[in-house]
């Protein structure tokens, strides 16, 4: 597996999304999980990315099991401050004394001493970012962290951010479906030597034919209430994909290696985090970072997939409002 930076950090130049891994997108088997972690170092994927708000920490528990007795085998990345309100509704929290608290408890859960990458998942409007990062900062001193990260913010609150504390990465949507970090995040990203993590590469399996219509989807999948996935928005959505697969097919590959090369092939700090909880789609994703696609490939899928070309938003209002701060 090739090699790329995050800021100083070194990882796989494909990593290992775990959210799917608990509950959202259905039910996962985790005895399958853990062997899909422990899968990854064995084909060279060694960065892990998790997260405090994924199934209300159990996510992390998980990993726990799965790392247990390898951790040097590991880069292991995890956030903090988006929160899950016990009504159902979200909040975030970036003060400073929740972001120490929240990092201890994250690395109870890991059952690590120290954490590789650590996001802040949802920049707090209510607190300066300087003051979220002066605490990030003071985990690094600690010990307790070794690099920082942000995720879903916009270019002034990265610099400002970065001015506090590098950070080593922006984490981000980025796919052949989701291209707005094109206009100016990823221009800010290089000026600043800031790598960036690109999450849902698959558009969360609909850029690899996994969603057909919204009824094959659990009934406790969160993309139902995704809108995009949703009524005339997702059939438009799908008509999208009317050449993919004979692009793919042309290519030498699946679907979903297509995409995930596409955006390799985006820049060298460029770092997909593809999610799955099966070794079998393990395995494939990881081969992607070894396909260079035709110039007449990269052409038609531009054509394809402008910015902006999908049909419905990334996320309902309310969790769209909390983006790009």
């Amino acid at each position: 597996m090739k090699r790329r930076k995050l800021g100083s950090l070194e990882v796989s130049a494909v990593g290992l999304g775990c959210m799917s891994m608990t509950p959202i997108y259905g039910q996962p088997d985790p005895a399958e999980a853990i062997a899909t972690i422990q899968r990854a170092p064995e084909i060279g994927i060694d960065f892990l990315d998790t997260s405090d708000a994924y199934a209300h920490g159990a996510n992390e528990d998980l990993l726990a099991k799965a790392i247990a007795g390898r951790r040097d085998q590991f880069i292991i990345a995890t956030k903090f401050g988006n929160l899950r309100n016990p009504d159902g509704t979200a909040a975030v929290n970036g003060k400073p004394e929740y972001v120490l608290e929240a990092c201890d408890a994250s690395l109870r859960r890991l059952g690590i001493d120290t954490i590789d990458l650590y996001f802040i998942h949802r920049v707090d409007p209510t607190v300066p970012i300087e003051d979220t990062v002066g605490a990030m900062a003071k985990l690094v001193q600690q010990g307790k962290v070794r690099h920082l990260g942000i995720s879903e913010a916009g270019p002034a609150t990265i610099r400002r951010a970065h001015a506090t504390h590098p950070m080593a990465a922006l984490q981000t949507e980025y796919s052949l479906w989701s291209r707005d970090v094109e206009t100016e995040l990823l221009g800010v990203c290089q000026e600043l030597g800031i790598g960036f993590v690109a999450y849902s590469p698959l558009g969360r399996g609909f850029l690899a034919g996994a969603v057909s219509n919204a009824d094959s989807l659990a009934a406790n999948d969160v993309r139902r209430n995704m809108p995009r996935f949703q009524g005339e928005n997702l059939q438009a959505n799908l008509d999208l994909l009317g050449e993919v697969a004979a692009l793919a097919e042309t290519e030498g590959c699946s679907q979903a290696q297509l995409a995930l090369a596409w955006v390799l092939s985006r820049g060298d700090t460029i770092v997909p985090i593809a999610g799955t909880s099966k070794r079998r789609w393990l395995e494939q994703n990881g081969a992607a970072a070894e396909i260079r696609l035709s110039v007449a490939t990269l052409k038609r899928l531009k054509e394809i997939f402008k910015p902006g070309v999908a049909q419905g938003t990334r996320y309902p209002a309310g969790m769209m409002s909390r983006l790009g701060l």
